[in-house]
C-alpha cells in the first residue's frame, strides 16, 4: 500500500483538509494542503470549506481550529502531542492573576489551552503579538504564558506588561554563546531569530520573526546564507522552497519532541478511523472564540 496515495484517497472521500505546522517531520510537511505557522493555520481553519480538519501539530493548535470551526470535525492524529508551554498556565492561575490586576486586559499567546483562551480578552501569535499589544485598549496587560514573547513586546510599548513565567523549552535552549559562534562561522549569513527566544539572543538578531515571517523573508531576500534561530523542522521547508540558498541552524539544531510525534501512519489512521476528535465544552468554545476572533483582526 502506498500510504500517501491512501491518505489522498481518504481525504477526497471524506472532504478533509490536512493542516501542517512548519515544525512537523518532512514527510508530513509534504502532504500538507496548507503548511504554516499558528496564525496562518488558524486563519485556514476559520476559512476552510472542508468538513474534516486533520491537524498535524500539537493539541492547542487543533483546539484553536475547533474553536474557530466548532461545526467541523477536527482530528489530532497523535492525541499525546501537547505543548509544555501551554501546560505552564491553567485557567485557575489566570483567574487569580486577573483578581490581582482588575484593571488589566489579558493577552494570551495562541500557545495556550482552550480554557485559558476562554479567560482572555484577546489572543496573539508570534507574528502579530506586538500589533495586538499596541492596539488593545488598556495601559496594563497581563501576558500569558511566554515571558520571552512578553519581553519582546515590551520593547515596542510603554504599556505595563505583566508576564506569566512560562517559556518554550525549545527556544529557551538556543543560547547567546552558540549563536555568537554560529555568526563567527557564517559571517555573511542573515540571522533570523524567533521572538520566543531569550532577550540576549534576540539582541543578536538581524530580524526577529515568526516562522512564516522567516519563510517570507528568505524568499524575498538577496542574501544567500541564513542562520535560523527556531525549531529545526523549519529548515526543511526553507531549503525546499529556496534551492539556491543555504540555511543553517543558529547553533545546535533544536527539536520539539511533540512536534515530531505525528507519522504518515498516524495521519492515515486518523482519516480512516476519524481519530482523535477534539471535543470542547460549548461555553469554553464560545468564550475562547471571542479572544481568537479579536486576534484575527491583526493579521
Amino acid at each position: 500500500m502506498n500510504i500517501v496515495e491512501e491518505i489522498n484517497k481518504l481525504k477526497k472521500e471524506k472532504n478533509a483538509i490536512i493542516l501542517v505546522h512548519n515544525y512537523q517531520r518532512p514527510e508530513i510537511q509534504d502532504i500538507a494542503d496548507f503548511l504554516g505557522d499558528s496564525l496562518g493555520l488558524a486563519k485556514q481553519a476559520a476559512e476552510t470549506k472542508a468538513g474534516i480538519i486533520v491537524f498535524c501539530g500539537v493539541r492547542f493548535m487543533a483546539e484553536t481550529a475547533k474553536i474557530l470551526s466548532p461545526e467541523k470535525m477536527v482530528l489530532l492524529p497523535r492525541k499525546e502531542a501537547g505543548c509544555p508551554m501551554a501546560d505552564m498556565i491553567t485557567a485557575e492561575d489566570l483567574r487569580r492573576l486577573k483578581k490581582n490586576h482588575p484593571d488589566a486586559k489579558v493577552v494570551s499567546y495562541v500557545n495556550t489551552n482552550a480554557d485559558v483562551k476562554a479567560e482572555s480578552d484577546i489572543c496573539c501569535t508570534s507574528a502579530n503579538a506586538v500589533k495586538v499589544v499596541k492596539n488593545i485598549s488598556a495601559e496594563k496587560i497581563i501576558f500569558t504564558p511566554d515571558k520571552n514573547l512578553a519581553a519582546y513586546c515590551q520593547r515596542f510599548t510603554d504599556k505595563e506588561i505583566i508576564p506569566w513565567n512560562g517559556y518554550c523549552h525549545v527556544h529557551e535552549r538556543i543560547t547567546k554563546e552558540e549563536v555568537i559562534l554560529a555568526k563567527e562561522n557564517f559571517p555573511d549569513a542573515l540571522l533570523l531569530i524567533h521572538p520566543e527566544c531569550n532577550p540576549s539572543v534576540i539582541d543578536l538578531a538581524d530580524e526577529v520573526l515568526s516562522t512564516s515571517g522567516m519563510v517570507s523573508l528568505a524568499k524575498k531576500s538577496d542574501k544567500k546564507i541564513f542562520l535560523i534561530g527556531t525549531e529545526g523542522g523549519l529548515i526543511y521547508r526553507l531549503k525546499k522552497e529556496n534551492p539556491g540558498k543555504e540555511f543553517y541552524s543558529a547553533g545546535t539544531a533544536k527539536m520539539c519532541r511533540n512536534m515530531k510525534l505525528t507519522t504518515l501512519n498516524d495521519v492515515y489512521l486518523s482519516l480512516k478511523e476519524e481519530r482523535y476528535p477534539i471535543e470542547l465544552a460549548g461555553e469554553i468554545i464560545k468564550a475562547a472564540q471571542k479572544a481568537l476572533t479579536a486576534m484575527l483582526k491583526y493579521v
